[in-house]
């Protein structure tokens, strides 16, 4: 029974699995930290929250960019052909200029800046929100974590118990096998009937179709954990099988104790309390939409045509600089400055029922933990009495059948029971063992 224990694994693992970046290879047998390691990299849901991070610190850099001035180069040509148009002569003291340019041709430049002065927060609320919405979807990427962390733990729990499980089978068909090989003596020199014989070979089958069950029940298991670590559903997964570290029956932490703990920790707690200072700016935002806004412009112009004289000379001659502030007063705009302050401060309740509603949720998931630690090491305790009792009751109908004093039915009836104890007291143990691990993982310790 002293086979494997997650408790110690999970504690150094939360640690060590965060302060890891580097992928290493993929190892002959698998630890916990070598799954969650792997996952952590490797699985879809993370890295598109990386992405999503990724998109919100360039939407940052571009709300700061709004505090900046904003500079465009601008330039329109445009010819012209007049075909009727009359030769004219100029006269210039004794010089004489014929002018008969039917095609025409125009050219304006331009250089322009804009400013803004106040825009009544706009600018700062939208950095600030920006900002927010970075954490947020780093802490969206931790709370993905923590899932996967949790349900790679759940399975790689469930793998080791259905691996114990098989063991298990294993023994039981071995000593199905022993008990019918026996059998079958017994019938061949006169002392059991066909009826016994059949009896024991059913036995044998059960215990071999429970052994082809709790295989399929380990691949299922198997092939859940590759699909977190996005490993190939053909790949072969072996785990490591830690030594027994821990006491099934340690003290559990006090529920209040977790739960004060977790809320300080808990990424989507984090989460839900910046979603209120988002709605927050938001409210802000939508305020801003009806105050005043003043912008500094400012401008470089000038153009050049034909029949204008020289390029150059044109282009210096015409050559205008402007500066000047402009600005926007709202005064009526249908009413959806209002309504956007108004749905915004919605937001912010339900901001706050979201809140409420993940510190619920949390304490429902610390308490059903502990509840269900408390009474897997209740069940443990009985179960070990039970199969106790149960393997004492089995070798002594076990020796009364060898001497003839009980008959294969109350054999058969006594080693169900036996097994039955045994896969009780496993059962009792891993779960325990899981929730007492959830629990000390959710105190963060």
């Amino acid at each position: 029974m002293k086979r494997t224990s997650i408790i110690v694994t999970l504690l150094v693992i939360v640690a060590c699995v965060q302060a890891q970046d580097s992928l290493p290879a993929k190892p002959a047998a698998w630890t916990l930290e070598d799954c969650i390691l792997w996952a952590k990299h490797e699985n879809l849901t993370v890295k598109r929250g990386r992405v999503n991070v990724e998109q919100q610190r360039i939407n940052v850099a571009d709300a700061r960019g709004n505090r900046l001035p904003t500079v465009s180069f601008s330039t329109s040509h445009g010819a012209s052909y007049q075909p009727f148009r009359a030769t004219s002569l100029s006269i210039n003291g004794s010089q004489v200029t014929t002018n008969a340019h039917k095609l025409g041709y125009n050219g304006n430049y331009g250089f322009s800046a804009s400013m803004p002065l106040y825009d009544g927060g706009l600018t700062a609320n939208n950095i600030k929100l920006a900002e927010l919405n970075t954490q947020i979807a780093e802490l969206t990427v931790d709370q993905s974590l923590h899932t996967i962390e949790e349900n790679i733990t759940r399975l790689y729990v469930q793998i080791l118990y259905a691996q114990e499980t098989i063991k298990r089978d294993v023994e039981q068909i071995e000593l199905a096998q022993k008990q019918l090989d026996r059998a079958q003596a017994l019938f061949k020199a006169g002392l059991l009937n066909k009826a016994d014989v059949s009896q024991m070979q059913s036995q044998l089958a059960q215990d071999q179709y429970q052994k082809v069950a709790d295989e399929t029940t380990l691949d299922d298991y198997k092939l859940q954990l590759k699909q977190l670590m996005e490993l190939d559903g053909d790949e072969r997964l072996t785990l490591v099988d830690p030594e027994l570290t821990a006491s099934v029956l340690e003290p559990l932490p006090a529920k209040a104790d977790v739960y004060q703990a977790a809320l300080l920790t808990r990424p989507e707690i984090h989460a839900q309390q910046l979603a209120i200072e988002r709605s927050d700016l938001n409210v802000k935002i939508a305020q801003a939409q009806g105050k005043p806004t003043i912008n500094a412009n400012a401008g470089i112009n000038t153009s050049n045509n034909t029949g204008g004289g020289n390029m150059f000379t044109q282009l210096k001659d015409q050559w205008t600089n402007s500066v000047g502030v402009s600005l926007n007063l709202p005064i009526w705009d249908h009413g959806r400055t209002k309504h956007a302050v108004a749905k915004a401060k919605l937001d912010r309740e339900s901001a706050q029922l979201d809140l409420a509603d993940a510190q619920k949720t949390l304490w429902k998931t610390i308490e059903n933990y502990w509840l269900q630690a408390h009474s897997s090491q209740q069940r443990y305790i009985a179960a070990l009495s039970n199969m106790e009792a149960a393997r004492t009751s089995y070798e002594l109908t076990s020796e009364q059948f060898r001497l003839g004093l009980k008959n294969i039915i109350e054999l058969t009836t006594d080693k169900t029971a036996y097994s039955a104890s045994q896969q009780q007291v496993l059962q009792a143990k891993y779960m325990a063992l899981l929730n007492m691990a959830m629990l000390r993982y959710y105190q963060g310790s």
